[in-house]
């Protein structure tokens, strides 16, 4: 789709005063650090602004540097991170750090090549980065750029179609401002946010509604992008285990590549088909451990949602019979007591059952029911 040169010129100058006067004061927009704007666009990667600020301003204070990030453990990365899921992104984050420390002198690439090349960095934060911190020419089309694309030249294919992402990329870049490029790409993605919304959108906000062709020809411009029709999160029953020697309690921590990886948790495992919860704790910690034990009581039970499947989570009161914990899949057990469970970093799930211990059911439950 070639582009009138009128109206790039029209829409971006509108786009760009308008983000002058309209635009947040987020923390990662006070600075051109570029180690900080790295930082922004990670956590920024599938998680919404309001909920990424906080979790920002709690690790550049951590770690204020590339230096800083880069002499820790990795599970005071995650201990941080803690929360905002995606733990890979933080993996990744320290990975990086150790990387451009020793490479390239604790700096980022100053190209969008070179930013490639880093852990974690895909074309769209490589072009982020690229704009933004170091202001080249580079589009970046997230899902807000999308929806305000979509709709401004009612695109109505569906985004994750391989030819609709294309036609997306080459009309940012048609529009896209010499020179300007950080604050025209911030100033699409904040229109999508804050206006062009997925739903009721705010069109008498807009700055340029007069070029919206959706907003011209369509009764309701909410219609676009075109909807790819969701898929049923399969569902699983996880139960896992409370086990109390000595005031202490058992938690593992899960093996450094894949889902939650290099976090802790309590034992257990997924229930199959035809069997109790109960020994469904007995099984898995059986072997993944090595321990018998026996359940004792119900704890807690919640309900959680991950990207691609929801589960619920069954914590049960464990009596530990025999045998010394030996990690078959784990790459780490320990014993914990009330204060020092606090020191490691837990997925979300785990995190609740955790509160609950330290809350009202009292940690020291789980000694009473042995003791009885």
């Amino acid at each position: 789709m070639k582009l009138d040169e009128k109206i790039k010129i029209e829409f971006s100058e509108k786009m760009l005063a308008w983000y002058q006067y309209k635009k947040r004061n987020l923390p990662w927009r006070r600075t051109s650090n570029p180690y900080k704007i790295w930082i922004s666009e990670v956590m920024l990667q599938q998680t919404q602004v309001d909920t990424v600020v906080p979790y920002f301003e709690r690790f550049v204070e951590a770690f204020p540097n590339m230096k800083a990030l880069s002499q820790v453990a990795v599970t005071d990365v995650l201990k941080v991170w803690q929360g905002l899921g995606y733990y890979a992104r933080a993996r990744n984050l320290h990975a990086a750090a150790q990387m451009l420390v020793t490479e390239n002198r604790a700096e980022l690439p100053g190209t969008y090549s070179g930013l490639l090349k880093i852990p974690g960095i895909g074309a769209y934060t490589a072009a982020a980065i690229a704009s933004i911190a170091f202001n080249l020419n580079y589009p970046v089309v997230d899902g807000n750029v999308t929806r305000v694309l979509s709709r401004i030249f009612t695109i109505a294919e569906p985004p994750g179609k391989r030819t609709t992402r294309l036609k997306l990329d080459a009309i940012a870049g048609q529009l896209l401002p010499a020179g300007r490029a950080g604050d025209f790409n911030q100033a699409m993605m904040e229109l999508g946010a804050l206006v062009c919304t997925p739903v009721q959108p705010k069109c008498s906000e807009c700055p340029v509604s007069s070029l919206c062709q959706a907003l011209q020809a369509l009764d309701d411009p909410a219609i676009l992008p075109v909807k790819a029709s969701k898929k049923q999160k399969p569902h699983y029953d996880i139960a896992v285990a409370l086990i109390e020697r000595n005031g202490r309690i058992l938690i593992d921590q899960r093996p450094a590549n894949g889902l939650l990886g290099g976090l802790w948790e309590f034992p257990g495992g997924k229930l199959e088909k035809g069997e109790t919860l109960e020994k469904c704790v007995e099984r898995q910690v059986q072997q993944d451990l090595k321990l018998k034990i026996c359940v004792q009581a119900p704890f807690i039970t919640l309900k959680h949602a991950y990207t691609h499947f929801r589960i619920t989570l069954h914590a049960f009161f464990c009596l530990h019979l025999d045998g010394e914990a030996q990690p078959q899949k784990a790459t780490d057990c320990k014993w914990v007591n009330q204060e020092e469970i606090l020191s490691y970093p837990f997925a979300k799930s785990n995190q609740h059952i955790i509160d609950a211990l330290l809350s009202g059911r009292k940690w020291p439950g789980i000694r009473e029911m042995q003791e009885t």
